[in-house]
């Protein structure tokens, strides 16, 4: 059966308003839980951008949830840091924890100064970054000279349960490419179509480990309110890449979405007042295989939201399942 998690977008939520959602999205059914890893929000509109790994203790501590992150290492994080954070969350909460690696966006990145590489070069820094995690998680004493140094690393805490180190990826392209080094593969919701070929393409690559997907979805009990919160709220998240990857700051974002029809943003957010509707995307997701599904609703209230599917939306989709 399809896990049905909350995504906690540290982005558009007060961190303590985001701790309090997600236990009362364990309290309305929800199975797990996975959260965001911004320095900065898309648009001054969101206007949040808590830490996600000192949230992440607390989310842990204060639920019985599983819990993932999406983090990019290799420019603001260290990989060794991020190795050193992922054991200890590892090692207080046993096969609660998971961590979705990726190769960033500059929104987030550029704080540090440094350049910011072209794909190619941020793939090839992920991949360093990857080996450079798990050799210390496995214990091992680790020194690298590439596009991350490392001298003489040692995690002392480690947990006896390796958390999975999953793929992030939006092209087919890159699924295939995480089939090489990633525990299972996470992606954001799109026509089935191409999910489909995501699945494919890493599948057959010889991809292990489970499929997880995050869904952009905007509720409200009328169709007018919900359009209105994911216009406020996502309409500067509609580009693909490479700009939402090179872009720097909210005020880049917001000035290039102020003419964003409301058209183009149907095509990355699920929007009704329908929860039937939404039962049924959510049906069309897990039948191609997804082992978890996190929802993000766009809204920076987050109560009548997660009511309304604990009540209404979950329990349709395991009488499904």
């Amino acid at each position: 059966m399809t896990a049905i998690g909350f995504h906690a977008s540290h982005e558009q939520i007060h961190p303590r308003a985001l701790l309090e959602a997600v236990t009362h999205a364990e309290r309305v059914g929800f199975d797990a839980a996975m959260c965001s890893d911004h320095f900065a929000p898309w648009s001054e509109r969101q206007g949040h951008s808590g830490f996600a790994w000192s949230w992440l203790g607390s989310a842990l501590q204060a639920t019985g949830l599983s819990f993932g992150v999406v983090n990019a290492p290799g420019q603001r994080y260290h990989p060794a840091v991020i190795a050193q954070a992922i054991g200890t969350l590892g090692a207080m909460y046993p096969g609660r924890f998971w961590a979705a690696l990726g190769s960033g966006e500059a929104a987030n990145e550029h704080i540090t100064g440094d350049v910011w590489p072209r794909k190619d070069v941020r793939n090839a820094r992920l991949r360093e970054c990857v080996e450079v995690i798990r050799a210390l998680l496995r214990g091992e004493e680790v020194s690298h000279d590439g596009l991350v140094r490392v001298d003489r690393a040692r995690l002392w805490s480690r947990p006896e349960q390796l958390p999975a180190l999953v793929g992030a990826a939006v092209s087919v392209e890159t699924a295939r490419w995480c089939a090489e080094w990633a525990d299972g593969l996470i992606t954001v919701n799109a026509p089935t179509e191409h999910l489909r070929r995501m699945i494919d393409a890493y599948r057959s690559a010889g991809g292990r480990g489970p499929l997880h997907l995050q869904v952009h979805l905007s509720w409200a009990p009328a169709q007018a309110e919900a359009e209105a919160i994911a216009y406020d709220q996502w309409r500067s998240n509609v580009f693909a890449p490479p700009i939402c990857w090179d872009l720097t700051t909210p005020e880049h974002f917001d000035v290039l979405s102020a003419e964003v029809p409301m058209a183009r943003l149907v095509e990355v957010v699920n929007i009704s007042a329908d929860l039937g509707r939404h039962v049924g995307w959510l049906e069309e997701y897990a039948d191609l295989g997804f082992d978890q599904i996190a929802l993000h609703h766009v809204g920076q209230d987050q109560r009548p939201f997660l009511d309304a599917f604990g009540d209404r939306v979950l329990p349709k989709l395991r009488r499904a399942s």
